[in-house]
């Protein structure tokens, strides 16, 4: 039986990062993961295969809508949809040889296969036993599934089967209007799809700022995606290689059915525990299917740790990289901490929408007392030269000290400018500290300033 200092299990943004870490603080690592590929959910089937398509749809919709504007003339242009799933598959592999490059430098030892624990706190692995003084359980995710409707990957489908489409579906039915079928629902859609969004909230997206929300859902609109909210999937049937959904709507109680050739079920995800025998070790799992940890990431097995998806709060890539790096120096005895107030989240459609802090809604439901600054893109001049006018910054301050609560952004590269604001929550920066800094002109940078601005002073320049 092999011994090591750390075993991480799961080699996703949160596990490669920790065994990383870890290795580079003189640890002796190995990563179990049961993919051939590292990299997780993230990279091989997730945000970097959705980003890559997201990019190759949207440089297809501009070359058709605004190529024309900029006195550029192309004679009904086409894609080759094989070439784009090519351009997405090689980038995956380039990314994971990547991690696998890092690993071998690092001297971490890869273990390919599904672990579980026995009772004596040992990992096993097939037929193999490793053991370590400290684990780190960093499992991931997996596409939450509802009992009415059966994922077949074939018609009926997860983010997964939607990121490896043969061709374009003429009509596609998205089933939660979350960050995963909002993006894969633009890329369809810019690619000639007739997408429905349906919802069963009032809303899209419900963790965003309501403003910002209500004009993100116009903005989808006019890009001709259908909504349905405030409706429910009773049933959904496949037959004569179409999908056939019942839906009700909450608001009149009717049902209607309606035929797609593929539906997306993207209601959300849930944590990959089954299978690891956290049962042998009482290690304890919430009635949401978290793993339980104390402040320092620990289960209640002693010198076992939980990170990312599988414990609570928000699932993001970077939420996990963070933890990781913050258990890696627990562990080497030093203050490893994450401060949750600054983790960013973004979606990333066109225009993008990225936050940090708190939203409006949370800012009232706990009655704190706020100022607003809100800025158009309209108004700024670098959103004049691209065309892309759309959207807002809008940041929230203390009333007394100034300092920012929250910042929220919509528009073109929203998801690089919010790290202003993640820096500025991150030390304690007030709306004020930012409105006194120079930004360049011109760039949409200064739409930040300007937001902060009438935040601070209640007024701003070019507004």
């Amino acid at each position: 039986m092999e011994k090591f200092d750390l075993l991480v299990i799961g080699g996703g943004p949160g596990g490669y990062v920790a065994a990383i870490s870890a290795a580079q603080n003189g640890l002796k690592v190995a990563c179990i993961d049961k993919r051939k590929s590292l990299g997780g959910t993230c990279l091989n089937v997730g945000c970097i295969p959705s980003k890559r398509l997201l990019h190759s749809s949207k440089l297809y919709k501009e070359i058709i809508n605004d190529s024309i504007q900029h006195g550029i003339q192309i004679k009904k242009p086409t894609f080759d949809l094989l070439k784009m799933m090519e351009g997405k598959n090689n980038t995956v592999e380039k990314l994971t040889k990547g991690i696998e490059h890092l690993f071998k430098k690092n001297n971490i030892k890869r273990i390919i296969g599904h672990a579980s624990f026995d009772n004596d706190k040992m990992v096993k692995v097939d037929d193999n036993k490793f053991s370590a003084e400290n684990i780190i359980i960093a499992t991931g995710s997996r596409p939450s599934e509802l009992k009415n409707i059966k994922i077949d990957e074939k018609y009926i489908v997860s983010s997964t089967g939607a990121l490896n489409f043969e061709k374009i579906p003429k009509k596609l039915a998205i089933i939660g209007a979350g960050y995963i079928g909002l993006e894969l629902g633009s890329v369809w859609s810019r690619l000639g799809a007739d997408v429905t969004v349906i919802e069963y909230g009032n809303s899209i997206v419900p963790t965003m700022d309501a403003d910002i929300s209500n004009n993100f859902f116009k903005e989808l609109q006019k890009q001709g995606i259908n909504f349905m909210l405030e409706s429910e999937v009773i049933s959904a049937n496949v037959s004569k290689n179409k999908v056939f959904l019942n839906i009700k709507s909450m608001e009149n109680n009717l049902e209607d059915k309606i035929i797609f050739d593929k539906a997306l079920l993207a209601v959300g995800r849930t944590p990959t525990t089954n299978g690891l025998g956290l049962d042998n070790l009482n290690i304890g799992v919430n009635s949401k299917g978290y793993i339980e940890v104390n402040q320092f990431y620990e289960t209640s097995c002693k010198g076992i740790y939980a990170i990312g998806d599988v414990i609570e709060g928000p699932m993001l890539a970077h939420k996990a990289s963070a933890e990781a790096e913050a258990v890696v120096d627990i562990i080497t005895g030093r203050n490893g901490q994450v401060n949750y107030n600054a983790i960013p989240a973004v979606v990333y459609t066109s225009p993008e929408v990225a936050w940090v802090g708190k939203t409006k809604q949370e800012l009232d439901k706990y009655n704190i007392n706020y100022k607003e600054g809100k800025f158009l893109f309209s108004a700024n001049s670098r959103s004049k030269v691209t065309g892309n006018s759309s959207g807002m910054v809008k940041v929230y301050s203390h009333i007394d000290s100034n300092k920012i609560l929250g910042a929220h952004i919509m528009g073109e590269h929203a998801g690089e400018l919010i790290g202003e604001f993640v820096v500025s929550i991150e030390m304690g920066a007030s709306a004020e500290d930012i409105a006194l800094i120079c930004h360049a002109h011109p760039t949409l940078s200064e739409s930040i300033k300007e937001a902060a601005s009438i935040a601070s002073y209640g007024k701003t320049i070019h507004s």
